[in-house]
């Protein structure tokens, strides 16, 4: 196996756990193929284990293996692990994220599970290389599995090198996939679906809005496929409204309603953006609006107009809002910071006159854990303000 060697003074980070090794961090080396197996070492000759090297990547080094643990069977151990903590987490509903990368130290690797279907990711040269051994591993830890599909469409496989594609990778993947999540019967296309099927980041949040969302006129923005909106009419709103700008998604949501016999739900195929401005024009009022809006940057350099499209969404829903009512606001943008995200609501508020109590603070789902090590884990930030 090919050893590299750290720089001088380069390891603090990655002797704390860190999984990452960035190119300007690694002393000069033979020219290496994606995927290779290497082991890493400090300056000083310490072991930092096994790493998957990266060619062209910024990050050159993922390391998969501390110190002298065995590569014996090592995906079939890993997504073991990862089950132990789901089937603790959610015993009763098998549809969650199995394996959230780098925090179940599978650095580059996704894989959402919806029963005995499952979708993944390869995010990285050294996953894709290996994407056989995953499938088969999928398949020892599941014997039941009836399906696999590789959603790789992802832009971060083209900054490895890789083409985006998708395909189903084994057996068979039907058009529609029922599950359950939260006790509510949900109807999702893995094949036409956005990212790998269903936003399971939002699980918990969503259970929390079932619990406020009782008499509730709830008003759910970037609906997708209605999960907000749907526990919203689980917790016995008088009236939960989807928007999304997406045909296919609206048509989705009618289907979970009908599904869940749900006659309190109402679905508008609409720009988010005008739809509040418009509901304000009219002086709409709500007693709950919730924004989970897609990522609206994924780099630093557009953080400003991330936070300018922040500001009007919040600022719009705020004036919507009963006195007393609930604003719920989310973001998943990575580079938009929590205190950041909270400074935007604030400002928002205080333009406007209207007074925020935070009474919840939210995060991803358990199923998407945070490892401490590397804050890069943690990305989903969640907000539940009462507003008078």
């Amino acid at each position: 196996m090919t050893l590299l060697t750290l720089k001088p003074k380069s390891h603090n980070r990655v002797r704390n756990g860190h999984l990452w090794i960035f190119r300007d961090e690694l002393a000069p080396h033979e020219p290496l193929q994606a995927g290779t197996l290497i082991r890493l070492h400090t300056d000083y000759g310490y072991d930092l284990g096994v790493g998957v090297y990266h060619p062209t990547s910024q990050i050159a080094v993922r390391l998969l293996r501390w110190q002298n643990e065995s590569l014996d069977g090592f995906f079939e151990q890993r997504i073991t692990e990862a089950l132990q903590l789901r089937a603790r987490l959610f015993p009763t509903e098998p549809t969650y994220r199995l394996v959230f990368g780098e925090s179940d130290f599978l650095p580059g690797l996704i894989i959402d599970r919806y029963g005995d279907y499952f979708a993944m990711q390869l995010l990285s040269a050294g996953m894709d290389v290996r994407k056989n051994e995953i499938i088969n591993a999928i398949r020892t830890v599941f014997p039941n599995t009836k399906g696999i599909i590789a959603k790789n469409d992802s832009q971060l496989r083209v900054k490895e090198g890789l083409r985006t594609e998708e395909e189903v990778v084994y057996g068979e993947i039907p058009d529609e996939i029922t599950v359950t999540e939260n006790g509510i019967t949900l109807s999702i296309s893995l094949t036409h679906g956005q990212k790998t099927g269903y936003f399971l980041d939002q699980r918990r949040n969503r259970a929390t809005v079932a619990e406020l969302s009782n008499g509730l006129s709830v008003l759910d923005c970037f609906t997708n496929q209605g999960g907000f909106a749907l526990n919203a009419a689980k917790g016995g709103a008088s009236r939960a409204v989807g928007v999304d700008i997406s045909a296919s998604a609206i048509e989705r949501c009618k289907r979970n309603a009908e599904l869940n016999g749900f006659e309190n739900c109402e679905w508008l195929k609409d720009d988010v953006f005008d739809y509040l401005k418009q509901q304000a024009q009219q002086e709409a009022k709500w007693d709950m609006v919730i924004l989970d809006p897609p990522a609206f940057t994924k780099s630093k350099a557009n953080i400003p107009q991330a936070k300018r499209g922040y500001a009007e969404i919040n600022r719009q829903a705020l004036k919507l809002i009963t006195n007393g009512g609930f604003l719920v606001s989310s973001s998943c943008s990575h580079h938009i910071a929590e205190p950041m995200f909270l400074e935007i609501i604030e400002a928002e508020a205080k333009r406007i006159n209207r007074k925020l109590k935070l009474i919840q603070r939210g995060m991803q789902s358990p199923c998407h854990p945070i490892y401490v090590p590397m804050p890069e884990t943690q990305y989903l930030k969640f907000f539940v303000f009462e507003v008078r």
